[in-house]
């Protein structure tokens, strides 16, 4: 199950970085993940539930953004999606393209706080972190 490895590995970051700006509970994560990765999004959301239990991530609300794979061709520039991850341009018919997105993995935000600090109005918001 490789979305138990990136959950893993996930909440090693969110945990480091939260230790760094003094948050001891996070209550958001906001993940981005590229259909490229071919990693499924409910599998993601129950290891998350799993790993995160007896951590400062337990109990928080993950979104999970997935972006769609698109290609952009070098012959005549046009970028299109790849529904069915065909490399043919629907313009010129070229197949010189490159992946334009789609591959991304990586935590984008989190919202967090002070156990002690609960009814704070505004949660801490450290910067972006990519996995």
């Amino acid at each position: 199950m490789h979305e138990a490895t990136v959950v893993d590995g996930m909440l090693s970051i969110l945990t480091a970085t939260a230790a760094e700006h003094g948050i001891d509970r996070i209550a958001v994560v906001r993940l981005k993940i590229g259909r490229l990765r071919g990693l499924d999004s409910r599998q993601i959301r129950g290891a998350f539930e799993i790993f995160a239990q007896g951590t400062i991530a337990e109990g928080a609300r993950l979104d999970i953004d997935e972006v769609p794979a698109q290609a952009h061709c070098h012959a005549c520039g046009t970028v299109w999606e790849l529904p069915d991850y065909r490399f043919e341009c629907p313009s010129c018919g070229g197949n010189d393209a490159d992946v334009a997105k789609g591959r991304e993995l990586y935590i984008e935000s989190f919202d967090g706080g002070r156990a002690d600090e609960a009814d704070a109005e505004a949660p801490a918001r450290p910067p972006s972190t990519r996995a």
